[in-house]
């Protein structure tokens, strides 16, 4: 019986991109929105991609894996459209939960079992994963009691106005995975870099 989810949300327009897709970006050489799948696959949970129609080479990155497609309609209005029709295909079996943009890189599978094991342990509180300075960011975790709300959103109001009103229990993750999400060839070629330098420093 499932009982945790992981959406992620895969239904932007990558407007910021000038004209490329950051979710079939590579990182180590497999598109992010693909790599991000299997990471979220390997937790052992149910897995749920909000896709976009007419974003083709989106589904075809996703080919031969085991997770739920639910394409929103009417994505072009916001994360929170993607949000709510995703929630609301989710399996009735389902307990929590764990939302996640497709475009952070720096989150593993270990970053997502240890924020589904917090939510475990408080099924009726909302978890966040923060950064290692305690800045609020990603995954977020909502309990079932929460799903109605969640299928209310609406355009860009994304799940802010119910963690306004929930206690929130924060689950520090390493340096930046919490934060850091790649919106413009500026940030991809920046993070690029990082990483190369962070590898070199290590061998």
């Amino acid at each position: 019986m499932v009982s945790d989810a992981i959406l992620l949300l895969a239904a932007g327009s990558s407007a910021r991109m000038r004209g490329s897709d950051k979710l079939l970006e590579e990182v180590d050489g497999v598109p992010i929105l693909r790599r991000q799948a299997k990471a979220a696959l390997a937790t052992g949970a149910h897995v749920t991609v909000a896709l976009a129609p007419n974003r083709r080479e989106r589904c075809q990155t996703l080919a031969g894996l085991q997770l739920q497609r639910v394409v929103v309609e009417n994505a072009a209005r916001g994360m929170g459209t993607s949000i709510g029709v995703a929630t609301a295909a989710l399996p009735d079996s389902v307990k929590a939960v764990a939302i996640l943009p497709a475009d952070m890189p720096e989150i593993t599978t270990g970053d997502l079992e240890e924020i589904l094991a917090a939510s475990a342990s408080l099924p009726d509180l909302v978890v966040q994963g923060v950064s290692s300075s305690g800045v609020p960011g990603h995954p977020v975790v909502f309990p079932s009691r929460l799903f109605p709300m969640l299928t209310r959103l609406k355009e860009d109001e994304g799940g802010r106005s119910i963690l306004e009103r929930e206690k929130v229990h924060r689950v520090p993750l390493p340096e930046g995975h919490a934060l850091t999400d790649l919106d413009t060839p500026e940030a991809w070629a920046a993070w690029r870099t990082r990483r190369t330098g962070s590898d070199k420093a290590l061998n």
